[in-house]
């Protein structure tokens, strides 16, 4: 059996290479190895051909005795057919217009031509054989090469594309068809896609060439992506376009380019797909957008040359001084020049550098006639005039350089200053993309309509305070996702960034203007400024330097930034927003943190995150359904591998509680127990737990009699969270209860007490239940040793409502009676000291419980009648 296929989502050039290998081999079948673009599953039913492209499940590939491959000669793109490669008795042919690469598979005909289609490469063969098209099976192969060629506009297209375009054409192509198999009008969809996709765009320099790169999510979404592609290109006039878009399981990348030194298809082979120089693409399995990014950005400076050199700019010649020239000699020399370092170089070339900062201290402490040997750094960075850009800005940013020598042999051809670091970095910097820099958002009015007049005034003092320090400050994280959601919440937290960036002395500076008090951590370099209402913010230092990966080029300005929020559990929570004056409000969005929270969406960062932190899964199902949100796909998945790998065993139980505490506290605590009893996180945090209409039932009930007591307006304080902890964890024995607080670390006296007060508890319901204490003074004396929590908890479970209401009597009545008469009243009646004072008490307090005493007169009639009087003393 012989059989023509292709690589995976084919396009009108595969399509038509297929038909046009059909016409040479009337026997073969066509069989696509994978999916198609949607335009073209449109245009193969109107094609009108006598034959049709059979399905995969319907050939028997291990029957294939010819494979012949079209449009592409990679066995990693042909799918289920990849396995025919190399196996005997199976003959190979290839007919392809791509660029040769290292996994190319081998034919025993190979028929490869660099024209802009594949199609131009058989329509050539078809015309040297002889072999007669007709006016539809002309029309398809026009399809393909106008495809490929842009209509024959690209700059990939060659006069060989003309000639089978006229060839074509003269057999009857009718370009009407064509021109409507390729017409692409936008869905409503699709345009609501492109313009995700156009606020994500963001332009990078690499190396010198200016690449956009944008980005979306396609979850809902199974048409086209290239045709979105193209558009973006369209509309931005990009001349190199990387789009990234992930899908469920995997991320798609589309990449177009008109620039000699990006090669679209060089950069695709690197992330094991490929294509031409001008267009290609590639998927990546298993990874999240955010890691398909990074490896893109690596492809990227692999492969692209760069274009400048430090002989491209470097500042000559360079200005020197000897090692034997005076400090303040070199002083002057410096500022002469308006330089602020020199080389110092002798006779075997360069010695060291000599800063300006170092020679006017070495001035000020009277040490201008030393030599300039003596203080300059001999431990410095230097480069070739061949060193390439990307290298000199790593050197610049990683080890802080503020000069390099460019040193060619033992000379020092010139050097690269700060004004050429500066303009350097510049160049090299992220400029975001329309949405971003062109017109950032600004969240000042939101601020102000959202925000007590207070926080608002502290938020721009803190921008000011960091301004007067040299540095910036970002308010981060969950507020601002709030403030976008509209949401309450003035939990602050505060990143400082910025060379010699401290937050610490920030947090100091901001109290002393308050007088507040500062609670520090040297080692972690955080601080909390705690005010005199007792209002906390929490304040961090970021760190100075940023990479996109181990080994990677560190981006700079907002690196340090980008860092902290990179390290965050989810795309929604790496929102910033700038404090500074004249920056105030700024919304600062390095990961799609707005897209997510539109599209109403909980996706993490990177794929080891719950290995990492496997609390977040915890945190995951809190957040949506606190937000309404669903959780992405991809990270539904992680979340699932991760339960599989059982991480709760080596979890810290302290920061298993507090997830578990901060989902309990929860309006819709309910419903996420559900969903992680569903997803088998329930049972890892503890295998006793279980979960059902009934639990939920009685844990909504736990949460309606704490939202009762709540409207009792009494001074008392609950716990709430511990009334919900003894309703989830209801199932657990005695000993798994303890066992399972201490594996949480649970800790401080009422935790203690209501833990272990839930086995008196329970013993005193059954007896309420069973009717053994009557009296709502029996109910007292049962409960009165109880923690409140328990109590509340016991209500929730009671069964029977009789016993329900004896309780809810016992919170809301019988605990708050106090009698009349003291101890002090008993002994002015007469009364000797003693424990029938007690009694009597206690007989009173049964007797106003029960309903039996109302007043202080009935309370003295019992008092008279129980207790003895003192004996009257002799002779009276």
């Amino acid at each position: 059996m012989i059989v023509v296929t292709s690589h995976a989502n084919a396009d009108f050039d595969t399509f038509a290479s297929m038909v046009a290998v059909k016409k040479l081999y009337p026997e073969a079948h066509l069989v696509f190895s994978g999916g198609v673009e949607a335009r073209l599953r449109g245009a193969i039913s109107g094609a009108r051909l006598p034959y049709e492209v059979e399905r995969l499940r319907d050939i028997d590939i291990d029957g294939v005795t010819t494979l012949i491959l079209v449009d592409c000669r990679q066995a990693s793109r042909i799918g289920p057919f990849a396995r025919l490669i190399g196996r005997p008795g199976v003959e190979v042919l290839v007919y392809d217009h791509h660029p040769a690469t290292d996994e190319d598979v081998r034919g025993t005909i190979e028929r490869v031509e660099p024209f802009g289609a594949t199609t131009t490469v058989l329509v050539r063969v078809l015309k040297e054989k002889g072999v007669g098209i007709t006016p539809e099976e002309a029309t398809v192969m026009m399809a393909g090469i106008y495809e490929d060629t842009g209509s024959l506009s690209y700059p990939s297209t060659t006069l060989a594309d003309f000639e089978a375009a006229a060839h074509l054409f003269s057999r009857g192509a009718d370009l009407a068809v064509v021109s409507g198999f390729l017409r692409k009008e936008l869905t409503p969809e699709e345009v609501s896609l492109l313009n995700g996709f156009l606020q994500s765009g963001a332009v990078y320099s690499i190396c010198g060439a200016e690449v956009l790169i944008a980005e979306g999510y396609l979850e809902r979404y199974a048409g086209d992506v290239s045709a979105i592609a193209n558009k973006i290109v369209e509309i931005e006039g990009a001349r190199s376009l990387f789009m990234l878009a992930d899908s469920p399981d995997r991320v798609h990348i589309v990449a177009r380019s008109r620039l000699p030194e990006v090669d679209a298809g060089a950069v695709m082979a690197a992330l094991g797909g490929g294509g031409h120089a001008y267009a290609a693409s590639a998927t990546l399995k298993g990874v999240t957008l955010i890691q398909a990014k990074e490896r893109l950005l690596a492809a990227l400076r692999a492969v692209i040359k760069p274009r400048a050199t430090a002989a491209d700019i470097m500042s000559q010649p360079a200005i020197t001084a000897g090692p034997e020239t005076p400090i303040k000699e070199a002083v002057e020399l410096m500022r002469r020049y308006n330089i602020n370092a020199a080389p110092v170089v002798g006779e075997a070339g360069l010695l060291g550098v000599l800063t300006r900062q170092v020679a006017d201290k070495a001035v000020y402490h009277g040490l201008g006639g030393a030599a300039s040997a003596d203080y300059m750094t001999t431990e410095c960075e230097v480069v070739s005039p061949s060193t390439p850009v990307d290298e000199i800005r790593e050197k610049v940013i990683t080890r802080g350089a503020r000069l390099l020598p460019v040193v060619a042999g033992t000379a020092v051809a010139g050097v690269i200053t700060r004004t050429d670091l500066l303009k350097l970095l510049q160049d090299g910097l992220r400029r975001e993309g329309a949405a971003q820099s062109r017109r950032p958002r600004m969240l000042g009015r939101l601020m102000r309509e959202r925000l007590p007049k207070w926080a608002v005034e502290m938020l721009k003092e803190a921008g000011a305070v960091a301004d007067g320090l040299g540095c910036k400050a970002y308010v981060v994280g969950g507020f601002v996702r709030d403030l976008l959601l509209r949401r309450a919440n003035l939990d602050i937290d505060i990143v400082i960034e910025g060379a010699g960036a401290d937050g610490i002395a920030f947090a100091e500076e901001l109290a002393r203007r308050h007088g507040a008090r500062v609670k520090a951590h040297q080692r972690f370099k955080t601080a909390v400024v705690v005010f005199a209402d007792g209002f906390k913010l929490d304040v961090a230092t970021a760190r100075l330097e940023y990479y996109e990966k181990p080994g990677a080029l560190p981006t700079v300005e907002r690196s340090s930034l980008k860092l902290d929020l990179y390290r965050r559990d989810f795309i929604i929570n790496t929102l910033a927003c700038a404090l500074n004056p004249g920056r105030f409000g700024e919304l600062i969005d390095f990961f799609g943190g707005q897209k997510d929270i539109k599209e109403k969406t909980i996706r993490v960062l990177h794929n080891l995150s719950f290995v990492e932190d496997p609390t977040r899964m915890l945190r995951a199902v809190r957040f949506s359904e606190k937000f309404g949100f669903r959780i992405g796909k991809h990270t539904l998945n992680l979340i699932r591998n991760s339960v599989k790998l059982d991480l709760f065993k080596k979890t810290s139980g302290v920061r298993i509680f507090e997830e578990l505490k901060n989902l309990l506290e929860e309006d819709a605590a309910s419903a996420s127990i559900r969903t992680l009893n569903g997803l088998g996180i329930l049972g890892l945090i503890h295998g006793g737990m279980t979960w059902g209409i009934e639990r939920e039932a009685f844990f909504e009930r736990a949460r309606e009699t704490l939202a009762w007591h709540e409207l009792l307006y009494t001074e008392d304080r609950v716990e709430g969270w511990l009334v919900l902890f003894l309703a989830l964890a209801d199932t657990l024995t005695e000993t798994g209860l303890a066992a399972f607080a201490k594996r949480l670390k649970l800790s401080g006296g009422k935790v203690a007490a209501v833990i272990d007060g839930r086995r008196d508890g329970i013993r005193a319901l059954g007896m309420i239940s069973a009717g053994l204490a009557p009296k709502d003074s029996g109910v007292y004396e049962l409960l009165r040793p109880l923690p409140l929590e328990v109590t509340l908890y016991l209500m929730a479970r009671a069964g029977k409502e009789g016993a329900r209401k004896a309780i809810s009597v016992y919170v809301s009545r019988s605990r708050h009676i106090r009698g009349e008469l003291t101890g002090a009243d008993l002994l002015k009646m007469g009364y000797s000291q003693g424990p029938k004072i007690g009694k009597a008490l206690a007989a009173i307090f049964k007797g106003r419980c029960d309903g039996e005493i109302t007043s202080r007169g009935e309370e003295e009639a019992v008092a008279r009648r129980g207790l003895p009087r003192k004996p009257r003393a002799a002779g009276h």
